[in-house]
């Protein structure tokens, strides 16, 4: 088998949900002047790594998923609750504060 005969893996439900989330906070967080990636490798669980510019060594990656109680939210790399998946701006206000030079 050659790559280009490689099987395609679908896509799960879960997985488009989680990029669609990390797409919308991504768009808030750039619109806070933050530098965002999405990162989607093949059979991996999709990430948005967020970089500040103004002190390239601070860079989080952060996920979207479900807890525990069912409710959606967005991580920290080291598995913390950031905020609730439906608080765009909560999540990039706090995602800024880590983030931020000098603090």
């Amino acid at each position: 088998m050659t790559a280009t005969d490689a099987p395609v893996t679908p896509v799960s439900q879960t997985w488009r949900v989680n990029f669609a989330r990390l797409e919308g906070l991504a768009e808030v967080l750039a619109g806070r002047g933050l530098h965002v990636q999405l990162v989607a490798p093949r059979g991996r669980v999709p990430s948005l790594h967020v970089v500040n510019p103004q002190a390239c060594g601070l860079t989080e990656d952060v996920y979207a998923g479900r807890g525990q109680d069912g409710q959606w939210w967005f991580w920290w790399s080291w598995a913390e609750q950031i905020a609730v998946g439906d608080d765009l701006e909560g999540a990039a206000a706090q995602i800024g504060r880590v983030l931020a030079a000098g603090s």
